[in-house]
C-alpha cells in the first residue's frame, strides 16, 4: 500500500518503463497541507488589488439568459493596483514582443504579513487542494440575497489567501523550479518568500510561474497566494479558491518548454500515418547550448505511460539554442499499421505517447512525454463530421465545470462518473460550457472516446454581468487563448475550438466580425488543424459575424426562437427555424447546434394538465408551479427561447446536413436556476444535480442508442388523489410500436408516428395497480417495462456505484439512498429525512437529492429524500479498510452498506 507521501510525489513525466533512463524532470503534486484564510467581508480585505472594478447598482441576476450583452463601464484607477506586476506573467503567450509587458521596479506587498515566512498561520484553516471555499455554504436565501440564484446562492465571492511551505532537495541547486496552477478562481497573485512572482486573472486558465529567482535552495520557501473572486462575475456558479491541482516542476536549465510539443497526424490510412512533431526547447542560461533531440513513439497505457515495443523513431536532431531563448524544431516520421483513435461505440480510442529526450553530449537534460492519438477528422457541409472516414452524428451535451455537491473542486472520479452516465445515454460529444476545462477532464475524454468542443470565453468586450471577463478581455484575451490551445492541442478528443459563446459582438456588424477574425487568427497560429467557431443565438445567416467563422454554430436558432403566437410583439429574440437559411448562405460550411432544447423538468414531479403540444414554454398551470418552484417531468416544457427534446429531434431529422446537437445541458448545474431564480441550481439537465436520471434521459437514450432494447414509462403510478382522473401515460422507446396494459387490460397498441419521439396515451384514467408497456420493433417484441403503485414506505436501500475504491484519500463512492416499500419498490413520492453516518476508512463528503429548491448545505449528514431518493458521497481515507455507510429515517429500519478501500 502506497504511503500518503508517495501518493503525492507523482513523477508524471519520468520515463521508468525502459532501463537506463535517469530521473531528469520532476512534477510534484503540491495539493497537501495548505493554510487558508478568507476575509469575512470585502470591506475588511487588504488593498493588494489587481485593478479597480466598476461599481454595481440595480443589477438583476435573474436577467434572461439570452439578454443582449451591454457595453463595458469605464473606470479609472485612483489607487495603486498590481496589474503592472501581473501582466508580464503572460508574456510567453504574446507573439508580438513589442506588446509584451515589462515588470516595474518595486516589490508590492513585500511588507504585508501574509507573505512573510515567519507569519504565524496556525490559526488559519488547514486543508488540501483542490478546494472550493464556497461549496459548504451556507446558501443565501430569501429576497435580495448577497449572491443571487444566477451564481448559485453560495458565498463564492470574496478575498482569500492560501499559504504553504516547501523545501527543495539538496540536488535542486541549478535547476529551474516552476509552479503550475491548473485553475484558481480568480485574479490569483502569487508571492514567494515575500516577492510578488506573478499571477493570472482568468479563473479558468492554467498557468506557470518561474519561481527560480526567488527561491531559497537550502531553507524553507514560503508560498502565499491571494485570490479575489468578485460577486456578479458569472452567469453560473464559478466556485471560489484554488479548485484545481497545483504542481512543482523541476527541470534542467535546458528543457522542453511548457506545453512545448505539438503533434499533427497526416496522410492516415490503414497501412500508415505520418506523425509530425514540433518540439520547442527552452534555454534559461546566458550562453547558447548545443543539444541533441531524440524522439520515440510508443503505445500509451491507460495511464498514459509508454508500453510495449518501440513503434517508431524520429530522426535525431541537433540544434544550438541561444541563451535565454527558445527554439522550435519539426520532425516527421511514419507509423506503420496505425491504431486509430476514434469515438466509442463504433471506434476505439487508441493512444500513443512520444518520449522526447534532450541531450547535451551523452548527458540527458530533459525528458518529456506527449500523449496523442492518430485520427482523421473531416467536416463535410452536407454530412457533418467524419472521423476516420465514418460519419459520426454529434450526440452531445453541454457541461458546466461544477461537480454538483462537490462544487468546482475538481475530482477525477466525480468527473468520470458524469461521463460514464452520459455515455450510457448515448452521448459521444461534450461542449465545455463556457470555459477551459480541468486538464484531467480531457485526459478522460481521450481515454473514453468522447469528442470535445473546447471553449474559451463567455464574453468579449461587451458584458453579461458587471464583473465578468469583459473587464480583462482587452489585456488578456491573447494570453488566455494561446494558453488554452497550447495546453490542449494534442488531445485527440478535441475537434473544434470555440472562441466565444453568445457574445455581444454578434450585434455589432463588421466591428464584431473583426474581433472574431482576430481571435480566430490567434488560434490558427497555435493550431491550424482544427476549425474555429463561436456560438450564435442572434446573428443571422447574412451577418459578417457568421461569415468570419469556420463553422456555423447555432444556439436554438435551428428550431426557431419564440415562434409561438404569445411572443408576437415582444422585444425578445424571435427567430424562425434557421437551418435552411444558414445552409443556403454558407453551403461550404458545416452547421451544428451548439445549444439545443434548454428543456426543464424536476425529477419525479408531474404536473397536470399535460399539454397537447410537442413543445411549450413553462408557466404556472402549463408545466410549471411557482408555488413549489418545480417543473413537470412530462418533458414537454422549455425556456422561452428553447424547445423540447422532441421538437429538436424533429428539426434535426428534417435537416440531415446538420452535424448534430449539444443539448443544454447534460447535468443540472449550480446557479442559473431558470425559471425560478430563488432556487439554487438549474432545471435544464437531463440528469439532476445528484446524478439521478430524469425521464428525459430515456428519451435521449431511445434516439441515441437505437440498438439498445429499452422502453420507459412515465409518470410513476402513485396518485391516490387522482383516482378516476385523466392521467396521461407517455412512453419512450427505441422500438417502433408499443402496447400499453393497465391492470392487465390493453389500452391499445400504437406505432411511433413519423417525426415523433414518444408514444402518448393521453386519455388514461388513473386507477392504482400495474402499468406495463411492451415495445416492438419491426413487428417483434423488443423490450418491456412494468411499474406499479407501491405500498407505504417500509425500509431504506443503499447502493454504491462502486464497492471497491482506492485508499488514496481522494477516490469517491457515490451511494444512492432509496426509500422502498415492503416489496423492494422505490416509493416515488417519499420525502423522508435521511441521516447518514460513515465509519471506518472513509468519510462523508457531501449529500444531495437533486432538488433545485433544497438549501440544506451540501456537507450535511441529513438530507430529505426527493422523489424517493437521496445521495451520499463518500471519500476514502489514506489507509486501506472497510467503509461502513449507514442510513436512518424516522419510522423505517436503518440500513448499512460496506465499501472496501484498497
Amino acid at each position: 500500500m502506497a504511503s500518503c507521501a508517495a501518493r503525492f510525489l507523482w513523477f508524471v513525466f519520468l520515463f521508468v518503463s525502459l532501463p537506463g533512463y535517469a530521473q531528469v524532470r520532476e512534477r510534484i503534486n503540491l495539493n497537501e497541507d495548505w493554510r487558508f484564510y478568507k476575509y469575512p467581508t470585502a470591506q475588511e480585505a487588504d488593498g493588494l488589488i489587481y485593478d479597480v472594478r466598476p461599481a454595481i447598482s440595480g443589477y438583476d441576476d435573474s436577467i434572461n439568459a439570452d439578454a443582449k450583452p451591454t457595453d463595458a463601464v469605464e473606470v479609472a484607477a485612483t489607487e495603486r493596483v498590481l496589474k503592472p506586476w501581473i501582466l508580464p506573467t503572460g508574456n510567453a503567450f504574446i507573439n508580438d514582443k513589442s506588446n509584451q509587458h515589462q515588470r516595474p521596479s518595486g516589490e508590492p506587498g513585500a511588507d504585508f504579513d501574509f507573505v512573510q515566512t515567519n507569519f504565524d498561520d496556525r490559526h488559519w484553516e488547514s486543508l488540501n487542494l483542490p478546494h472550493d471555499w464556497a461549496i459548504e455554504g451556507p446558501f443565501y436565501t430569501g429576497n435580495n440575497p448577497e449572491v443571487g440564484g444566477g451564481m448559485g446562492r453560495l458565498p463564492s465571492h470574496g478575498v482569500a489567501w492560501y499559504r504553504k511551505q516547501f523545501k527543495l532537495a539538496d540536488d535542486d541547486a541549478g535547476k529551474r523550479i516552476y509552479l503550475d496552477i491548473d485553475g484558481a478562481m480568480s485574479y490569483s497573485m502569487v508571492w514567494l518568500n515575500g516577492h510578488l512572482v506573478g499571477g493570472w486573472p482568468y479563473g479558468y486558465s492554467s498557468y506557470r510561474l518561474d519561481l527560480t529567482p526567488y527561491l531559497n535552495v537550502d531553507s524553507v520557501n514560503q508560498l502565499a497566494i491571494r485570490l479575489d473572486n468578485p460577486n456578479n462575475s458569472s452567469r453560473w456558479y464559478p466556485g471560489g479558491g484554488i479548485y484545481r491541482n497545483v504542481w512543482l516542476v523541476k527541470t534542467s536549465p535546458v528543457h522542453v518548454e511548457q506545453w512545448g510539443t505539438q503533434v499533427v497526424t497526416e496522410n492516415i490510412s490503414a497501412k500508415s500515418a505520418d506523425v509530425k512533431l514540433t518540439l520547442k526547447v527552452k534555454n534559461t542560461q546566458v550562453r547558447g547550448q548545443a543539444v541533441r533531440l531524440v524522439n520515440e513513439i510508443y503505445q500509451a497505457s491507460n495511464d498514459g505511460k509508454p508500453t510495449g515495443a518501440l513503434v517508431s523513431k524520429f530522426a535525431t536532431r541537433h540544434a544550438m539554442i541561444a541563451g535565454n531563448n527558445s527554439e522550435a524544431m519539426t520532425n516527421i516520421v511514419t507509423v506503420s499499421n496505425p491504431k486509430l483513435w476514434g469515438p466509442v461505440p463504433t471506434q476505439t480510442p487508441h493512444r500513443y505517447v512520444i518520449v522526447s529526450q534532450v541531450y547535451q553530449g551523452d548527458k540527458l537534460l530533459d525528458e518529456y512525454h506527449t500523449v496523442f492519438g492518430i485520427r482523421k477528422i473531416e467536416f463535410d457541409p452536407n454530412q457533418g463530421v467524419l472521423v476516420n472516414g465514418e460519419h459520426i452524428a454529434l450526440q452531445g451535451v453541454n457541461q458546466h465545470h461544477d461537480l454538483g455537491a462537490l462544487g468546482a473542486a475538481f475530482n477525477e472520479r466525480a468527473a468520470q462518473r458524469q461521463l460514464e452516465i452520459l455515455q450510457e445515454m448515448g452521448v459521444n460529444a461534450i461542449r465545455m460550457a463556457h470555459n477551459p476545462p480541468a486538464p484531467e477532464l480531457l485526459v478522460l475524454t481521450d481515454k473514453m472516446g468522447i469528442l470535445v468542443l473546447n471553449e474559451s470565453f463567455d464574453s468579449w468586450y461587451k458584458k453579461k454581468t458587471p464583473h465578468d471577463f469583459h473587464l480583462i478581455f482587452a489585456d488578456w484575451h491573447e494570453q488566455d487563448l494561446r494558453a488554452l490551445v497550447r495546453r490542449d492541442r494534442n488531445h485527440p478528443s478535441v475537434i473544434i475550438w470555440y472562441i466565444g459563446n453568445e457574445v455581444g459582438e454578434q450585434y455589432t456588424g463588421e466591428e464584431g466580425a473583426e474581433v472574431a477574425l482576430r481571435l480566430k487568427r490567434i488560434v490558427k497560429q497555435e493550431d491550424p488543424t482544427r476549425p474555429v467557431t463561436a456560438s450564435k443565438n442572434w446573428a443571422k445567416a447574412d451577418f459578417p459575424f457568421s461569415a468570419a467563422l469556420d463553422l456555423i454554430s447555432l444556439n436554438y436558432q435551428g428550431e426557431g426562437i419564440r415562434q409561438l403566437p404569445e411572443f408576437e410583439g415582444t422585444n425578445r429574440i424571435r427567430t424562425p427555424p434557421s437551418y435552411p437559411a444558414f445552409h443556403k448562405a454558407h453551403p461550404d460550411k458545416v452547421i451544428l447546434s451548439s445549444e439545443t432544447a434548454s428543456a426543464f423538468s424536476s425529477r419525479g414531479i408531474y404536473l397536470f394538465p399535460v399539454t397537447s403540444q410537442m413543445s411549450a414554454p413553462t408557466r404556472d398551470g402549463r408545466g410549471g408551479d411557482s408555488s413549489i418552484l418545480q417543473v413537470s417531468s412530462y418533458e414537454l416544457h422549455a425556456v422561452d427561447f428553447g424547445s423540447s427534446a422532441d421538437k429538436v429531434f424533429k428539426y434535426l431529422d428534417t435537416h440531415p446536413y446538420v452535424a448534430g446537437q449539444f443539448v443544454w445541458n447534460g447535468f443540472d448545474y449550480l446557479g442559473e436556476p431558470t425559471p425560478y431564480y430563488s432556487s439554487r441550481s438549474s432545471y435544464s439537465g437531463i440528469i439532476d444535480l445528484a446524478g439521478f436520471k430524469k425521464d428525459r434521459f430515456y428519451l435521449y437514450q431511445s434516439q441515441w442508442r437505437q440498438e439498445l432494447p429499452m422502453v420507459h414509462i412515465l409518470p410513476h403510478w402513485n396518485w391516490p388523489e387522482r383516482v378516476g382522473k385523466v392521467t396521461p401515460i407517455h412512453i419512450f422507446t427505441s422500438g417502433d410500436e408499443v402496447e400499453l396494459f393497465v391492470n392487465g387490460q390493453s389500452m391499445g397498441r400504437k406505432k411511433m408516428a413519423e417525426l415523433t419521439y414518444r408514444i402518448r396515451f393521453d386519455d388514461i384514467r388513473y386507477e392504482p395497480g400495474e402499468v406495463k408497456a411492451v415495445a416492438y420493433k419491426n413487428g417483434r417484441k423488443w423490450a418491456e417495462q412494468t411499474i406499479s403503485t407501491t405500498g407505504k414506505p417500509a425500509a431504506l436501500r443503499l447502493t454504491a456505484d462502486r464497492g471497491n475504491i482506492a485508499a488514496d484519500g481522494t477516490d469517491l463512492s457515490f451511494v444512492t439512498l432509496e426509500v422502498i416499500d415492503s416489496a423492494g419498490r422505490v416509493v416515488p413520492t417519499a420525502t423522508h429525512q435521511i441521516e447518514f453516518t460513515v465509519d471506518g476508512a472513509g468519510q462523508l463528503v457531501a449529500t444531495d437529492n437533486g432538488d433545485s429548491t433544497n438549501f440544506t448545505p451540501f456537507p450535511s449528514a441529513t438530507r430529505k429524500a426527493f422523489s424517493g431518493k437521496a445521495l451520499a458521497i463518500v471519500k476514502s481515507a489514506d489507509s486501506a479498510g472497510e467503509i461502513i455507510i449507514t442510513a436512518k429515517a424516522k419510522g423505517l429500519a436503518p440500513t448499512t452498506i460496506v465499501i472496501s478501500a484498497e
